[in-house]
Formats: C-alpha cells, sequence, structure tokens
C-alpha cells in the first residue's frame, strides 16, 4: 500500500463536473492498494498519516500533526501509483495494483479507519474518472509505503 499525501490549503474532488468531495487546511491523499497489501499495512498508513508532523508550530518549525490542528483528509483512490515503468515501451503496467475486489475493501477499510481520527474525510469515487483540484500548502509532498 502508498500514499502520496499533499499539504494543503483547500482541495476538491469532481467527478462528471459535480463536487463529491472538499475538504479546507489538511491532506490529500492519493491511494494505491497492491495486490499483496492487508489491514495491517492500511493501519501503519492511518497511524502514519494522522501523525504525521509536517505543520507549522508558533515557532515556525514542522512540527504539528493533522490531529494537532484538526485538520482535514481528502482520500483519493489511485491504483497508478503501482505503475511499473522499468521494462522497455513506454506504455506503463499496471499488474502490481490490486484489482477492485481486493482494493476496494481495502480503500473502505482505510478511510473508516481515517474517519475514527479525522473528523472530516472526505473521499472521491473508487473508479471513477475523477478532477482533482488543490492548493499544495508549502509545498509539502510526502510519499509513505507500506
Amino acid at each position: 500500500m502508498k500514499i502520496v499525501i499533499q499539504k494543503v490549503s483547500n482541495a476538491n474532488v469532481k467527478v462528471d463536473n459535480t463536487t463529491v468531495g472538499e475538504i479546507n487546511k489538511g491532506f490529500v491523499v492519493l491511494l494505491g492498494i497492491k495486490n499483496t497489501d492487508t489491514y495491517e499495512d492500511a493501519d501503519y498508513l492511518v497511524r502514519k498519516l494522522t501523525n504525521l508532523r509536517v505543520f507549522i508550530d508558533n515557532n515556525d518549525k514542522m512540527n504539528l500533526s493533522l490531529l494537532d490542528v484538526n485538520g482535514e483528509l481528502l482520500i483519493i483512490s489511485q491504483f497508478t501509483l503501482y505503475a511499473e515503468c522499468k521494462k522497455s515501451g513506454n506504455r506503463p503496467s499496471f499488474s502490481d495494483a490490486a484489482k477492485p475486489d481486493i482494493a476496494l475493501p481495502l480503500y473502505e477499510y482505510f478511510v473508516n479507519e481515517c474517519k475514527k481520527k479525522i473528523s472530516v474525510v472526505q473521499t472521491g469515487i473508487f473508479g471513477a474518472h475523477m478532477k482533482l483540484d488543490l492548493i499544495n500548502d508549502g509545498p509539502v509532498t510526502i510519499i509513505i509505503d507500506s
């Protein structure tokens, strides 16, 4: 399981020109799920995500977590995080990305575990073509792999 975290001042996601998720200060999380991922991987990433200290404290240091600043989450499923591009040719392979029957339950579990810790958790629509609009704050972008 892999997440790309972007600290944002605001963000929204649209499907068919309709906003389906929107947050203010917090994180946009792109979540990729691999064939071999487990619920333990999801638990690990939820802990890392919610406790990651990248928000500025009173001393102008990146020292506060999402929990500390009452930040919000926008979680987007993103199978393309497992694109394999090392082989010859220019078309990526997605063979390591979990199929929906594996990925959807893990995605839902990850979202629900985040909701237990964070008061505002928004999502896109799993498997849909989405348009994401965000203002990256910092910019801060961090990748964590379980």
